[in-house]
This record gives structure tokens, C-alpha cells and sequence, in this order.
């Protein structure tokens, strides 16, 4: 029997994705708490995309497990994992941009309100389906842009409005994508407050280039390079991990 007070929500053992002949991923272990932020950071080509792309079913691995709540996904569908309570968001901003802002959130909260597919229903009438909309816009601060398309959104509001559709579905756990990139420092400041706020009873893990946010965000932080794991440690440790320090950080920690 598993013991959820125990067991990790996801855990990665002897991970490894290879492109032919090319090791990307080499013998990866990790382990996230339930509730932890944890933040994979590396430099550019260390493998991070490509561990997202395994953990939530867009690559299948070489060798090893995924296990998330004690389940094993390796080889899942992306569609079966985020149905599970594991929800993704992509470097490249991924809504639908003809649709208003709530058409957007609220085709994201069907699913895990229980509905499927019927062409007779008219989801207008759906008053759980407005109600869970309702309050993920305000979650987002986006309800004042509701009607709205989505495709004229600032770039940080379009940002935002794809961590709306991660949690619409009731999601246990979000891996975000570098959601700073691209952004001014005000912006940024208002993204991190937002993940701040929509992390707080959910496990995340985000692969960040911004050691401040990084630093600021995160419970742990898991260092990859070419493939590997370096370190996985608290901020403070890894700030002073010398190996660290030579592999990636230097002088920004400095």
C-alpha cells in the first residue's frame, strides 16, 4: 500500500531519453514533496525542456520511471496525465486566440468538472462551469479582460492566462516553463506574486533562467547539466555549492 505522507508526488528514477545515439537525459533521479516549489535550473542545453517534455508524456524515455502520486506515467498520453492532476505550461505561449478570455478558462474547467464531449449542451447553462471560470479569472486577475480575445492580450497577460488554463482542471501539480522569459521587471514582479498565490495548496516545479525569481520562489532548487544532476539542494546551499558555482552560476552569485 502506498502512504501518501511518505511517497513523493512525482519521482523520477535512472531517467534517461536518448535521440539515437545522443544521451539528453542521463540517469536522472528526483523527488518532489507534495506542496513543495521546486525550481530545475541549468544552463542552455542542459536537458531541462526535454525532462519537462518526458515528465508530462510528450517523450517517452529511453529507461527509468515517472511516478506521480505513486503512479507510474512514463508512456502516458499528455492528455492521460494532465487528467490525472498534472498540468503543464510551454515556453511558447499555448492559448487559443480567437476565443475570449473566459471562453478559454472555462473550455479548461469542463473536463474536470465532469463533463465530455455532447453537442446538444450549451455550456452557457452550465452554472458550475461559470462559477469555476468566475473564480479562476479573479485567481489570475484577468476577470476585467473576460471578454476579451485572447490573441489581442499583453504578452504577460496571455502568460497569465495559460497558468489559468493549468489550473483550471483541477491540477495537483504544475510544471511551468520558463514563465518570466520575454518579461520587464514589473511584470515579473506581478507573474511571481501570481504563481506565489496559485502554488500554495499545489506542488510545483518550473524551470526558470531568472536566479532572482529562482531564489525567491523556490523551496529547492535541482541543478542539471548536459543531462545530469548536480545538485538538488535549498537555495542557500546551492548559492554556496562550489560545483555549482563552477557549472552555472558563477559570477551571479558573486
Amino acid at each position: 500500500m502506498t502512504n501518501s505522507a511518505t511517497t513523493p508526488v512525482l519521482e523520477l528514477k535512472g531517467l534517461e531519453k536518448s535521440f539515437g545515439s545522443t544521451r539528453i537525459i542521463r540517469g536522472v533521479d528526483l523527488a518532489v514533496p507534495a506542496g513543495e516549489r521546486h525550481a530545475v535550473i541549468g544552463p542552455n542545453g542542459a536537458g531541462k525542456s526535454t525532462l519537462f517534455h518526458l515528465i508530462s508524456g510528450h517523450y517517452t524515455p529511453t529507461s527509468g520511471s515517472i511516478r506521480f502520486r505513486g503512479t507510474e506515467i512514463a508512456g502516458q498520453s499528455p492528455e492521460q496525465i494532465n487528467r490525472m492532476g498534472l498540468s503543464r505550461s510551454f515556453q511558447i505561449t499555448n492559448i487559443f486566440p480567437q476565443l475570449s478570455v473566459w471562453e478559454n478558462v472555462r473550455c479548461a474547467t469542463l473536463w474536470g468538472l465532469g463533463y465530455r464531449y455532447a453537442f446538444w449542451r450549451n455550456v452557457d447553462k452550465l452554472a458550475d462551469a461559470e462559477e469555476r471560470t468566475h473564480q479562476i479569472l479573479s485567481e489570475i486577475n484577468l476577470l476585467d479582460r473576460a471578454d476579451t480575445p485572447a490573441g489581442v492580450l499583453a504578452y504577460a497577460e496571455q502568460r497569465a492566462l495559460e497558468i489559468g488554463l493549468a489550473i483550471a482542471g483541477n491540477a495537483e501539480m504544475l510544471l511551468l516553463d520558463e514563465p518570466m522569459a520575454g518579461m520587464s521587471h514589473a511584470e515579473t514582479e506581478r507573474m511571481v506574486a501570481l504563481i506565489r498565490k496559485v502554488s500554495e495548496n499545489r506542488t510545483l516545479v518550473m524551470i526558470e533562467h531568472d536566479m532572482g525569481v529562482v531564489f525567491d520562489l523556490a523551496d529547492r532548487i535541482t541543478v542539471l547539466v548536459y543531462g545530469e544532476v548536480i545538485a538538488s539542494d535549498t537555495p542557500e546551499r546551492i548559492k554556496a555549492n562550489p560545483e555549482v558555482q563552477k557549472a552555472y552560476l558563477g559570477v551571479e552569485v558573486a
